[in-house]
């Protein structure tokens, strides 16, 4: 019996950051996908990694990750890379939770940066949703709070252990194959977000009542 939905934030409730990630490339002539590539580079020691665990700095990352760009053949200033992890609120997905408000526990477990909170808050969405987003959710699984992030199955047993459930009595949505993986092993129902509306049907056919 599901109990919980969780949801994972960037590329979920809102826009994919890959999207800015993009754009940013090509207007500097970087290779397609070479954020990505750093990123995913080392992903459980790199700079991104450490920040997100706010084991250094913003000062300090923008050091590590220029360092790690480098050797992949192009030096970027981490701080400009910071600066596109913003998006706009997908209404579908508010639609959505509303929905599930007070039938299921609804958590959001995001991989988050401490230090840019303040910034962000006006950056996240556009249309100034932010602040109502959060609102939604029971509660909040930060990785720069807990120093654990995704895809540590730890990360994932702390939003259990909060939601006061077992692992098979949840579904967990996120735009990354990586972050589901650990989760679906533990016994979660996962949905890969690519495009919003599928991965909602995706969710409709796991639920017993209707999404509006």
């Amino acid at each position: 019996m599901i109990k919980a939905v969780f949801w994972d934030f960037g590329g979920v409730i809102t826009t994919s950051p890959f999207e800015s990630f993009n754009r940013f490339e090509e207007q500097n002539n970087l290779p397609k996908d070479f954020l990505r590539l750093v990123n995913s580079t080392n992903p459980d020691s790199n700079a991104w990694a450490k920040l997100e665990r706010s084991e250094v700095d913003l000062d300090e990352f923008n050091d590590l990750f220029m360092e790690e760009s480098k050797k992949l053949g192009h030096a970027t200033p981490g701080k400009e890379v910071i600066a596109l992890l913003k998006g706009e609120v997908r209404p579908q997905m508010i639609n959505a939770l509303k929905s599930i408000k007070n039938r299921l526990v609804l958590a959001c477990l995001t991989n988050n940066i401490q230090a840019m909170d303040k910034q962000f808050e006006g950056n996240v969405s556009a249309s100034g949703k932010h602040d109502e987003v959060m609102q939604l959710f029971d509660f909040v699984i930060e990785s720069s709070k807990v120093s654990v992030r995704k895809p540590d199955p730890n990360f994932y047993l702390l939003a259990c252990e909060k939601a006061s459930i077992r692992p098979d009595e949840a579904i967990f949505l996120d735009d990354l194959g990586i972050n589901l993986k650990p989760a679906k092993e533990l016994g979660m129902r996962t949905i890969k977000v690519i495009d919003p509306d599928v991965a909602l049907d995706e969710l409709q056919s796991l639920l017993d009542f209707q999404l509006s």
